[in-house]
């Protein structure tokens, strides 16, 4: 995404600021000590960006449809690329999405490919970053993260070579970068890391003291294992201004023959040697990097290879002391390296990202948060399909690499991020669903195949439910008995609360031992919801489901006539509620919840969870902000990447002081309080009996636009924790990240936007804390977060806008919904108050749990409990023994014909007395459906064994050589040792078992 004449005028500012008259242009140039050892060096890096989807979709992208909305073709820009590096060898070009390129690679003859094969042999064609698509950092999980660059980088690998290895980090577009990014890619094996953008108070100051490059240190638990050389692009990643030649942009040509009118050349290197110097004054070695190209650039390649050509023909006639030549990030990153300079360290991150004082892109971090929320899921079935695919060898036609290649799309930092242009945004949604499609496939195959106790039987068929979160799933509906299978997807054994709609409200639930257990049913009252369908089913079937680790159990329902002593299922009580009656209170063995009977609010949580209970004041309210619409001391108004706020002070959305409690539920599963915020907001809160965590269920919509103000909706959770200006955001569902209210660590914060400024990524949890208590929420999907006050936290749940925030995307973030009237979403936050040395137990396993929640499916191909008892495996644990609690399963999938498996720590350093210790896991005879023969670590993202990768070293102020050696440490009776927050990735050979 690049908003051109926003970043014209910002830059032309900047060349004002740098270099006021030719003068001073000069003194710049005599600064260099150029000799014949020590010349400018001008390294040319001709590239492209190509969105993976943002005004048009992949495809119209990829063939140049929809012209009217946008002018491009990628399969242009690689044809006439290809053929300009055919016909000069000194001319080099890199290349980043792999999405765009396999298309491209498909369609190429046996010559062109051998071509491609030569060009990127000789390292003229490079490709840099490598992932199926340039990933948002802010919006993406880890898991999701790892994948889709996985995916691309094999894809680089299997078709040229170990030799072709991407060793350049290029993220040029993202709105803000993030640690554990940094972090990834370092494990990842890239040698170095560029950044397009950074907060413009940060570049200002970095460019000031010559810190635009430096070494990011980015994992306060890996250390200088994982740290990596960054840089940031001095124009973001277009050209200098004035020196755009591609056939879109109205920059002059370079004229240089003087017989014909307009001869430019003199004057065109003039201007280029200028911008040089100035930025040249902000980077400490005598290389520099300048970037040629834009989004969508090099369709007419000649067009800009011409032109590149006489630049560098008439610098190096009229400037003796510098050398020009066209050249590649890896290749400008050997010279730095050579300088042998020492760095200064980076430890935190790049957000918020802001590009003028009141234009701070934290907005992104909750834009449509119903296609955030998808994406997650989907990331959830994609990780059961893949393990599903190792555990039962898949017999049918379909396979996980549909939903594989369309989750890598959906990271990309114009999808996930909520960024695109509507029409795309369902495109991207349709990929996600037509990938799901695949994997239900795969799932229902291998589940009814391990299922099934004898291979003379037919295996049973398992459907997937899709509206079963809005009460409508037609077999559990419309069944007299059927089955239910929970598939675990976490490699430890855990319990699941299961929610079903079901018709009748005498039920009872036999577990996968044929023996009853106990269960629940809710009566729904779908007509005080805003979320009413036709064929909503009456009821609600909760009960706890015991799950084996990395395996299933199986549970049978049958409707009753009436109630009996083989009953396993009680009928909730309904209460009614009115504000006369005493504070309502929810509480288990853990914790205790009470709402107050004058606002019909929380009110307290009492936690049990420590050596000693302790009560505390929480409050909990929804309220919006009035978006700005541009019209006031700045012309930025709120949109889909921008949250801006015409008022600081958010407005309650319930319309009095007092919010309607339209439900009680009290059974011995769950307990239930309703809440009704306002017509378009309501929320439901849960307590089952052995939960740590209190579910917070919100239904947000439709967003009432009729008054003409956008409006960006949060929930506030008001509390007596003295967090003194602190409060804690994950990175990417890795590390937590310390956020300090109104502060930057390496420049001085100008306060423009008090809530907009604070915001920052919450992907998976946020806390605040004192010296005595912790509260922490998680979320089910990527959102905005701050703490404004202390003791507060605030998550942005959804935002509905009507102006455009003019960076690209040209439409207003008002998504209709399928009535038309608002897009309506439901989702989830789970919060908890426990001593902060208990904390990080808490929310990493609830962490995990709601990444890869339980895969429930359904089958009503059994007649009777008799013949399911006879014909099923009720329960199927594909392991021997569950992974230690500290360490999680991240990675099981085919690869070839090997499997790729991937352990993780997920634990930080000194977040847990004991769960942050060092912790060995044994792979010998762990896994039942198949025997390891041999077994090879490899990068994180899997496309080089460990061996092979040889990280350049660089001299820091905190040392004077750090060494990052990466660890190739395998006992015979494979034995693998894991460190806090370390990830290792194995290449497995293996025979399976019958």
């Amino acid at each position: 995404m690049a908003c051109k004449r926003f970043l014209a005028s910002v830059l032309c500012w900047m060349a004002i600021f740098a270099c006021f008259n030719l003068v001073q242009c000069d003194q710049l140039e005599k600064q260099w000590k150029f000799d014949a050892n020590n010349k400018l060096n001008i390294h040319l890096v001709s590239h492209t960006h190509n969105d993976v989807g943002w005004l048009k979709t992949l495809d119209q992208y990829y063939y140049g449809a929809k012209d009217k909305v946008a002018h491009a073709g990628v399969q242009y820009i690689l044809d006439t690329v290809v053929q300009e590096l055919m016909a000069d060898p000194s001319k080099k070009f890199i290349y980043v999405e792999i999405a765009f390129f396999t298309r491209w690679w498909r369609e190429q003859d046996k010559k062109t490919r051998e071509n491609v094969k030569m060009l990127v042999k000789q390292g003229r064609l490079e490709f840099i970053n490598g992932g199926w698509s340039m990933n948002d950092e802010a919006a993406t999980h880890y898991n999701a993260i790892i994948d889709q660059m996985t995916l691309g980088l094999k894809f680089i690998r299997d078709t040229f070579g170990d030799a072709a290895r991407p060793t350049i980090a290029w993220h040029i577009d993202p709105f803000g970068h993030s640690a554990a990014q940094a972090s990834l890619f370092a494990q990842m094996g890239f040698n170095a890391f560029f950044l397009g953008r950074i907060d413009h108070d940060d570049k200002s100051a970095r460019l000031s003291k010559k810190e635009m490059e430096m070494i990011w240190r980015a994992s306060q638990s890996l250390g200088k294992k994982t740290q990596l050389f960054t840089g940031v692009l001095y124009n973001r990643y277009s050209p200098p201004p004035g020196f755009c030649f591609d056939q879109g942009c109205n920059d002059p040509p370079i004229q240089d023959d003087k017989n014909l009118r307009g001869y430019n050349a003199d004057e065109r290197v003039k201007t280029f040697m200028e911008l040089v110097m100035m930025q040249a004054s902000g980077y400490r070695t005598n290389n520099i990097m300048i970037t040629m190209g834009n989004d969508f650039n090099y369709e007419n390649a000649r067009h800009w290879f011409k032109n590149l050509d006489k630049l560098i023909k008439h610098v190096k006639n009229t400037h003796k002391n510098v050398n020009i030549f066209y050249s590649t990030p890896s290749v400008y990153l050997k010279a730095v390296h050579a300088a042998n300079l020492t760095w200064q360290v980076k430890t935190d991150d790049f957000f918020p990202y802001s590009d003028c004082n009141h234009c701070y892109w934290t907005g992104y971090f909750t834009s449509r948060p119903g296609y955030k929320g998808y994406v997650r899921d989907s990331n959830s079935i994609l990780q059961v399909c893949k393990q599903l695919e190792v555990i039962s060898k898949s017999t049918g036609n379909s396979s996980s690499e549909a939903l594989t290649r369309a989750m890598g799309v959906a990271q990309h930092h114009d999808s996930v991020t909520g960024t695109a242009k509507q029409l795309v945004d369902f495109d991207y949604a349709s990929r996600l669903a037509d990938g799901r499609k695949e994997c239900k496939n795969v799932i229902s195959d291998a589940i009814g195949n391990l299922a099934k106790k004898s291979s003379s039987n037919k295996a049973a068929t398992y459907v997937y439910c899709d509206y079963r979160n809005i009460s409508i799933c037609s077999i559990t509906q419309k069944s007299k008995s059927f089955t239910i299978n929970v598939y675990n997807p976490i490699a430890r054994s855990m319990s699941s609360t299961i929610y079903l709609p079901i018709s009748a409200s005498h039920v009872t639930v036999i577990g996968p031992n044929g023996k009853p257990i106990h269960a629940q049913v809710n009566k729904n009252m779908h007509y005080k919801s805003q979320m009413q369908y036709p064929g909503q089913a009456p009821y609600t079937l909760v009960f706890e489901a015991t799950l084996p680790a990395l395996g299933y159990s199986e549970f049978y329902v049958k409707t009753i006539k009436s109630p009996s002593f083989y009953s396993s299922a009680e009928l909730a009580k309904t209460i009614k509620f009115d504000l006369s009656n005493k504070d309502i209170v929810m509480e288990n063995k853990y914790l205790k919840l009470t709402f107050s009977n004058a606002t019909g609010r929380l009110k307290s949580i009492t936690t049990k969870i420590g050596k000693q209970s302790k009560t505390m004041d929480v409050d909990q309210d929804f309220l919006w902000y009035n978006a700005s619409k541009g019209n006031d001391e700045s012309s930025q108004a709120s949109g889909a990447y921008i949250f801006r706020p015409a008022v600081m002070d958010p407005i309650p959305i319930a319309s009095s002081d007092k919010v309607e409690i339209t439900q009680i539920t009290k059974g011995s599963v769950i307990q239930e309080v309703h809440q009704k915020f306002s017509p378009w907001v309501t929320q439901v809160v849960r307590l089952q009996e052995n939960w740590k965590f209190a579910e917070f269920e919100y239904t947000v919509g439709s967003i009432p636009i009729g008054d003409r103000l956008g409006k960006e909706i949060i929930s506030r959770f008001t509390s007596q924790i003295k967090s003194a200006g602190l409060y804690y955001t994950d990175a990417n569902g890795r590390e937590m990240q310390k956020r300090k209210r109104n502060y930057r660590p390496t420049w001085k914060l100008r306060s423009t936007e008090p809530a907009s400024q604070n915001y920052y990524p919450v992907n998976s949890r946020m806390y605040i804390k004192d010296n005595s208590m912790q509260l922490t929420v998680l979320t089910d999907r990527s959102q905005g977060g701050a703490s404004l006050k202390d003791g507060q936290m605030e998550l942005m749940v959804h935002r509905r806008l009507l102006y455009d925030d003019a960076r690209g995307v040209g439409e207003p973030l008002n998504e209709k919904g399928v009535t038309g009237k608002g897009l309506i979403i439901r989702g989830v936050h789970y919060l908890t108050l426990a001593p902060p040395s208990d904390s990080a137990k808490l929310h990493r396993e609830q962490g995990e749990a709601l990444l890869l929640r339980p895969y429930v499916s359904f089958s009503n191909s059994y007649s009777s409990l008799q013949s399911w008892m006879s014909n099923s495996n009720a329960q199927m644990s594909a392991i021997t023994k569950g992974l230690p609690e500290n360490v999680h399963l991240l990675t099981l999938q085919r690869f070839d014909n090997n499997i790729l498996l991937r352990l993780e720590h997920q634990f930080a350093v000194k977040e847990d007395s004991k769960l942050s210790k060092p912790v060995t896991v044994s792979l010998k005879n762990l896994f039942k459906s198949f025997n390891i023969t041999s077994i090879s670590e490899v990068t994180l993202s899997a496309n080089a064994e460990i061996g092979q990768v040889k990280p350049l070293q660089w001299k820091t102020h905190d040392t004077s050589s750090d060494k990052l050696n990466l660890e190739k440490v395998i006992a015979e009776n494979l034995n693998i040792d894991l460190k806090a927050m370390q990830i290792r990735t194995f290449n497995v050979t293996f025979t399976r078992y019958n």
